[in-house]
């Protein structure tokens, strides 16, 4: 036998007589010892939406749900409803300071501290939603808002997309422009300042507040999201004139982490958060799809009327939308920064949508 033949055969008898000492369980509860000494991580995220609010609260829920089967139990994300560690709209600063891990809100929320921040949820009359998911890819959108958001500690991914949302709801019909002066409508965003320039009285008001305030004439209008949560909201049943809209063609929600502490965890984890949020933004975007088609057969078989705004009321929302965006702009360096980004963009990609989901849209 040669030597070679001799020390190949020995190696293989080392390891049978090796593996015929170990028996299956043994070899298992080797594997699964290593598994429990992985260090597990654990985060709080905090949302500015109800318990179980509809495919908003139910989509971070189901996120959750698959960081913690993705890594294998070793990351688990505790998910906290508004109001339960931090208020609604108090997420931001909870997050930024290390109070909190994480959370799920929309971005035109912090306006107040950065006005780009607003631009992240989108533009009215602008992109929509795979359009935005583009610019945020591909066109430098995800390097400007972390950029910006780096400077208060934070961490942004794209956390789901309501597509094109409704124009509200209103208590009489919109004819012409003079019928919106002096409206009371709650409305935030840059919507809000684009409906101000046209007469209207922009109002911010927690959710909890709008039907009563709808019902009892405090307010004249109102816009929320589309028919599968406005429906739910009963919006309905004091104001019959439901419009279709402009002002958010495809608002963005953030999934925000503690820079600090996203920086901290391993690469693992990381990638593993990236790729829920990314199912969770296409998962939420369907579903919104799926269950405003629904809900807008229940609204006709409610006689809900329908109607688009007129033609001078859409114009008028353009010049305002070029007005708001120059005074932004000069007061704003980070905003005439984020907006040349989108601008930028959407004269790139605008040509190929026209010629292909829009020209298709127009024929089919």
């Amino acid at each position: 036998m040669k030597r070679r033949d001799f020390v190949k055969g020995a190696i293989a008898a080392t390891a049978a007589v090796g593996f015929s000492g170990c028996t299956r369980e043994m070899i298992e509860g080797k594997k699964s010892v290593h598994i429990n000494r992985r260090k597990k991580v654990k985060l709080k995220l905090a949302t500015s939406w109800p318990a179980n609010f509809p495919i908003m609260g139910t989509g971070v829920d189901r996120f959750a749900e698959k960081v913690k089967a993705m890594s294998g139990g070793s990351l688990e994300i505790k998910i906290y409803p508004k109001n339960i560690l931090v208020p609604a709209l108090a997420v931001f600063d909870a997050t930024s300071s290390g109070q909190i891990d994480a959370f799920h809100s929309g971005p035109y929320y912090w306006k107040g501290k950065n006005p780009a921040f607003a631009l992240f949820s989108g533009l009215p009359l602008g992109m929509v939603a795979s359009e935005l998911s583009c610019w945020m890819n591909y066109g430098g959108g995800y390097d400007l808002w972390r950029e910006l958001y780096g400077k208060y500690n934070l961490h942004p991914f794209v956390g789901g997309n309501t597509g094109v949302q409704m124009g509200g709801w209103f208590r009489k019909p919109i004819d012409s422009l003079e019928d919106l002066k002096g409206l009371k409508m709650r409305i935030p965003g840059l919507g809000g300042e684009v409906m101000a320039r046209l007469g209207v009285n922009p109002i911010l008001l927690p959710a909890g507040e709008i039907y009563t305030s709808l019902e009892r004439g405090t307010i004249d209008a109102t816009e929320w999201v589309g028919p599968a949560l406005d429906i739910r909201m009963g919006f309905y049943k004091v104001a019959r004139y439901y419009y279709t809209g402009w002002h958010e063609p495809g608002s963005i929600l953030e999934l925000t982490f503690n820079k600090a502490r996203f920086d901290a965890l391993s690469d693992e984890h990381k990638a593993v958060i990236e790729y829920a949020a990314e199912a969770m933004t296409t998962e939420m975007y369907h579903e919104f799809m799926d269950e405003n088609a629904k809900a807008l057969e229940k609204l006709k078989e409610l006689n809900v009327q329908i109607r688009d705004f007129p033609p001078e009321i859409v114009e008028a929302a353009k010049k305002a939308l070029q007005e708001v965006v120059k005074e932004q702009s000069a007061e704003s360096a980070d905003f005439e920064r984020v907006f040349a980004s989108m601008e930028t963009y959407y004269r790139r990609i605008k040509p190929w949508t026209d010629i292909s989901e829009a020209k298709y849209l127009s024929i089919r």
